[in-house]
């Protein structure tokens, strides 16, 4: 089985077996889970400075994303990447090949 990838923009990719929910980050509660996660350094920050719209919620981490919940929701626009293979490996936009 293949895994797969989730874009949550600017880039950024997150497994889709590891997510649990994606919420809203509104109510106190979550407020106080994500200043929990933060204080235990298991917060990720994908906001690039904008606004916290969602919370993407994984078995380890909480995400910060810039995109409303409704985005993840089966839409067209949610893009699934396969993983590469061992010898594909990992290549990002802007790589020229030297180091």
């Amino acid at each position: 089985m293949q895994k797969k990838f989730i874009n949550i923009g600017y880039g950024n990719l997150v497994s889709a077996e590891k997510i649990i929910a994606v919420i809203s980050p509104e109510s106190a509660p979550v407020k106080r889970m994500v200043q929990e996660a933060r204080e235990r350094s298991a917060v990720i920050d994908a906001t690039y400075g904008r606004r916290t719209r969602s919370l993407i919620i994984t078995d380890s981490h909480i995400i910060l994303c810039a995109f409303l919940p409704e985005r993840f929701a089966n839409s067209p626009e949610t893009a699934f990447y396969p993983a590469p293979s061992a010898k594909e490996g990992l290549s990002f936009a802007g790589d020229k090949g030297d180091t």
